[in-house]
């Protein structure tokens, strides 16, 4: 069985196309700039080459169609016919309190997805957008849709509630929802499978750690807590959102710099975080090479990015009542075996000992154990695969169909 993920953000399609019978990836890729002056189509071939197709793509339709007709080309397709596609899985953002779960997607769920549009004006049209694409091609393949808020939905209510007036949780939904949680239930459940253990009884904490970053709190496989919050905002330092910050520093910030409500958004959002302080990068591969080379500031980031994840788990460890697993995934945490180390570091009072070797070994998509022998929490880097989650729970509902 073939099934196509999707994962369409406002300007831009990701895709691969699973042969679920190995699990194997047969196709992937992405369109940039769809909308906008130079939009293209890069993708790799079969043979591993990487091609690029340019071409003027001004709304996802078009999208969608151009990598449909991708995969089946004479020349470089991965497929005979789209007949070979069984289902789509797409990548929504926020289903808000409506989805705790992936569902088939029908009129009736794309408009209790729709009704979230407020909580995720940038993501959830987009998502919808894609959605309607594939309808409109292919019409009678089933889609599937798998929601990043879902997993975190069971938080306790004294976990997701923000301390404001309570009607104004009933009015307008403002509760903590977080996100990433397709990676957090991936890597969950593989770390769970490598070490050969139960979810049951276990206390994780999976740390999502790149551009964007999360923590969560799991406890029997289930999250009683995240980093995120309403949006993708709250919570670590990242590649250039601020993380935490003193919403009375937003305010006195809005004053002094005559911002309104999407200037403010734009400054935490898109201007600050490691990008922000360092004045480098938001990229930590350029930020570390700045630091190699004594950059006052970018040591300054790093150190930050770093203690404000440290900070988290021993927040998360005390939620938890203890931790027995913690695992490393997203671009920083498979790769960046020294920001590992300074996470790490000042935790052994926790019971974690980290190997060093293990932890610089472990880089570029390889999974393993980066704690010594005597550590009493496994600490163990798990690359995150959403796009398999999204395909296996696709399979998963078609069954039940």
């Amino acid at each position: 069985m073939k099934i196509l993920v999707l994962n369409c953000g406002s300007s831009s399609i990701k895709y691969k196309l699973f042969d679920m019978g190995s699990k194997a990836v047969i196709a992937s890729g992405g369109i940039e700039k769809i909308g906008l002056e130079g939009s293209f189509l890069k993708f790799t071939m079969p043979d591993g080459n990487k091609k690029i197709i340019e071409k003027d793509i001004p709304e996802h339709t078009v999208g969608v169609e151009l990598i449909l007709h991708t995969l089946i080309d004479k020349n470089y397709g991965a497929i005979k016919s789209l007949d070979e596609i069984n289902a789509v899985g797409h990548r929504m953002v926020h289903g808000g309190e409506k989805f705790t779960e992936s569902v088939l997607l029908n009129a009736e769920v794309l408009k209790a997805f729709e009704a979230c549009n407020d909580l995720a004006p940038l993501h959830n049209p987009a998502n919808l957008k894609g959605v309607n694409a594939v309808k409109a091609i292919l019409p009678n393949v089933p889609q599937i849709g798998v929601f990043d808020t879902a997993f975190h939905q069971t938080m306790p209510k004294h976990a997701f509630m923000y301390a404001i007036p309570y009607e104004l949780y009933t009015k307008y939904h403002i509760r903590r929802y977080g996100f990433h949680g397709t990676s957090h239930r991936f890597v969950s459940k593989r770390v769970c499978e490598l070490l050969n253990i139960k979810s049951e009884g276990t206390r994780i904490i999976t740390c999502h750690i790149g551009n964007g970053a999360s923590i969560a709190a799991i406890k029997d496989g289930k999250v009683i807590d995240t980093s995120m919050g309403l949006t993708p905002l709250e919570g670590l330092m990242m590649g250039t959102r601020s993380g935490d910050i003193d919403a009375g520093a937003v305010t006195y910030l809005m004053e002094k710099l005559h911002l309104d409500a999407v200037g403010v958004s734009n400054l935490l959002n898109k201007e600050s975080g490691v990008l922000g302080v360092s004045g480098v990068s938001s990229d930590m591969r350029e930020l570390e090479a700045a630091c190699s080379k004594g950059d006052q500031k970018a040591l300054l980031a790093e150190a930050m990015y770093a203690y404000r994840i440290k900070k988290y788990i021993g927040a998360y460890a005390a939620a938890l009542g203890g931790v027995d697993v913690i695992v490393l995934t997203g671009g920083v945490g498979e790769n960046q075996a020294s920001l590992r180390l300074e996470v790490m570091s000042g935790l052994e009072f926790m019971g974690i000992k980290i190997d060093k070797d293990l932890s610089y070994k472990m880089i570029h998509g390889t999974e393993g154990i980066i704690s010594a022998a005597d550590s009493r929490v496994k600490v163990v880097v798990v690359p995150t695969d959403e796009e398999l989650m999204i395909a296996s729970d696709t399979i998963d509902i078609l069954g039940r169909k």
